[in-house]
């Protein structure tokens, strides 16, 4: 800086702090902020403390002859950190300049740190140039650190003892300051870029196609979920990372690329479940040389889902997520995040609990937290299907397999399944021959129509449910013992409602709202005096029986005391109306609706039947503030 512009400047800042009311005697900072407010402080410029630390240190070790110290502050001028020489160091926390205090110009004067921010450039301040006089034994070079947008962030300050600056000090804190700004940028830009790669992982996974991004010598550089269960290993990797071993004639492919042609034919693939056909498009991706620099595949596997197979599960979806699970108890929370936790796993899951305890959502919930939630959900009660009959449920059969069989035969559950999850409900229900072509599946990842011999390789994740004792089973010898060790390798144990008592009301009030509203009906209030009536009831039926019990309340008005234990038999029949649903207005009004509501808002229509007139009508449905659009 010129020296007339530098003195000018000096000049200028001591008169303004004459202005803010600096006394020259002054020794600490009129602003220290408290531990919590300087923490706070800390937490925001965290990175910025850590990127600094070892310049600090270096500036400190290149000057420790003379006895100086660093300061590191940020853009409003509070010190963040302080390194340096022990002697000089204690002198500077005396007069208080320690984290959390201010060195701007307002509150502690004329500075090198309050020059920086004031005037944005790198300045050394030595002496009386500093306005308090505690200063002038000191010497101080300071320099800005800015962001990306030029905005200074902090200040990087070395001081020491006036006599011992040099010309060659500020340069050293402006080559700090500047690889400080280097650094910091870098962070942000591996940020970004490691934020922007994220977005782009997580589209690339949602999309429901197997995808594979290589570069133009077919080295792999991304695959999306969908392509990880088409050609990935157990371990969610791909088995090779040049596509040349992935897919038949791979070279041919790249030439087309090379010339800037896209690819769209069938092709032979290799991967862990053996040999297969995929219908294979191939599309280049260009830099701004219009030069091939990625090339991006999809796969779709023919053959061996056929049409037949993709219309069966089309209505194979699984409905209930997490968040639709209603419970507040503590263990049956700590239930649910274990549930989460093995979602993703491919070994095979057992649900156990009492009939109502909710099996089957917490199977539907697993599949859809999973990364089969684009892939079929295939529930089966094995004790719902004939025992003639589950042979074929479960495998299918082939065109003329016995008398009566469909022609063109029919695919079986695991077939449907393939690609997703199957739920096996009452596992325990199966006959004892099907489960050892059971355990076959399970072990081995094959099935085998009947009439057929050749076994057809299923990809399936198997959820199993029970409401038995499957260890007592085994002992009777109703259940093979090889099979459920073969199932129980995950196990998740459901309790009962009445081991859950702080969710009884809480599940009620749910399934007030949601049956009352699905069937029409007005909110029903239960009497303070009914509620211990409900959580001492044994609930043996579980979620299920309170859900059936709420829906005949409001359905009736009235809950039958059968549905309690003898000591709760002494509840009213009736359970009370909310008043507002006792008054005429509100019986007009839920009339009025319906009317509306069947006539799709034919004003005409509904009056004739009302047996009032247009403008009656009108007016009755201005007063009830009825929005009739809601019925066209």
């Amino acid at each position: 800086m010129d020296e007339k512009i530098f003195r000018l400047s000096i000049k200028n800042s001591h008169e303004r702090c004459k202005k803010w009311g600096i006394n020259v005697d002054q020794v600490y900072s009129r602003k220290i902020l408290n531990e919590v407010e300087l923490q706070k402080k800390i937490a925001i410029n965290r990175e910025l403390i850590v990127t600094s630390a070892s310049y600090m240190e270096m500036l400190t070790e290149v000057t420790k002859e003379h006895e100086f110290f660093a300061l590191l502050t940020d853009g409003e001028g509070c010190i963040l950190n302080s390194i340096g020489n022990e002697k000089i160091l204690s002198e500077a926390f005396a007069m208080k300049m320690v984290p959390g205090a201010f060195m701007d110009e307002k509150d502690m004067g004329t500075n090198a740190m309050s020059m920086v921010i004031r005037d944005k450039t790198p300045i050394k301040i030595l002496g009386k140039d500093h306005f308090v006089k505690a200063y002038h034994k000191w010497g101080c070079c300071a320099a800005p650190i800015r962001d990306e947008n030029k905005k200074i962030i902090g200040v990087l300050d070395l001081t020491g003892y006036a006599k011992h600056i040099q010309s060659h000090t500020l340069g050293m804190v402006m080559a700090a300051a500047a690889a400080i700004e280097d650094i910091m940028m870098t962070k942000q830009s591996n940020r970004l870029q490691d934020v922007t790669n994220k977005h782009i992982k997580t589209i690339f996974d949602q999309i429901p196609v197997a995808l594979i991004l290589s570069d133009v010598d077919g080295k792999i550089k991304m695959c999306n979920k969908k392509g990880l269960h088409m050609f990935g290993s157990r371990e969610n990797k791909l088995k090779t990372s040049e596509m040349s071993e992935l897919i038949e004639d791979w070279e041919e492919i790249r030439k087309s690329i090379y010339i800037g042609e896209s690819v769209s034919q069938e092709v032979n693939i290799y991967a862990l479940r053996n040999s297969f056909k995929c219908n294979l498009t191939a599309i280049p991706i260009y830099n701004s040389e219009e030069d091939v620099i990625e090339i991006v595949y999809t796969f779709e596997e023919i053959g061996k889902n056929s049409v037949k197979s993709k219309k069966a599960a089309q209505n194979c979806r699984a409905f209930y997520t997490f968040d639709k699970i209603i419970g507040e108890d503590e263990n049956f929370l700590k239930i649910v995040e274990y549930a989460k936790k093995i979602s993703d796993s491919k070994s095979t899951i057992l649900i156990m609990g009492e009939s109502g305890t909710g099996k089957e959502v917490f199977a539907q919930s697993i599949h859809n937290y999973s990364s089969r939630i684009d892939g079929p959900f295939v529930a089966l009660n094995c004790g719902a299907i004939p025992k003639q009959l589950i042979e074929a449920e479960l495998f299918g059969y082939e065109d003329g397999a016995f008398t009566g069989a469909k022609k063109g035969g029919n695919i079986g559950n695991f077939e449907m399944a393939d690609g997703g999850t199957i739920f096996l409900d009452e596992i325990g229900e199966m006959p004892i021959e099907m489960q050892t072509r059971l355990l076959r599946v399970v072990q081995e990842g094959t099935i085998t129509r009947i009439g057929s011999s050749k076994p057809i390789s299923v990809d399936i994740r198997i959820i199993a449910a029970t409401n038995r004792d499957l260890k007592k089973e085994v002992e009777k010898g109703n259940f093979r013992k090889d099979l459920y060790y073969r199932l129980n390798v995950l196990p998740i144990y459901l309790p009962p409602l009445r081991q859950r008592k702080s969710d009884i009301l809480l599940l009620a009030k749910h399934f007030f709202k949601s049956i009352g509203k699905r069937l029409n009906k007005p909110d029903i209030k239960i009497p303070e005096q009914y509620i211990n009536n409900m959580l001492s009831h044994d609930w043996p039926g579980n979620i299920r029986e309170l859900e059936n019990v709420i829906e005949l309340v409001i359905n009736t008005e009235s809950i039958p005391t059968h549905y309690f234990r003898e000591e709760c038999c002494d509840m009213e029949p009736f359970i009370e109306l909310k008043t507002e649903y006792l008054n005429l207005d509100y019986v007009e009004k839920q009339h009025l609706i319906k009317v509306l509501k069947k006539y799709r808002a034919n004003i005409t229509h509904c009056s004739q039947v009302l047996n009032i007139t247009r403008n009656t009508l009108y007016n009755k449905i201005k007063k009830y503030n009825i929005d009739v659009t809601q019925f066209l």
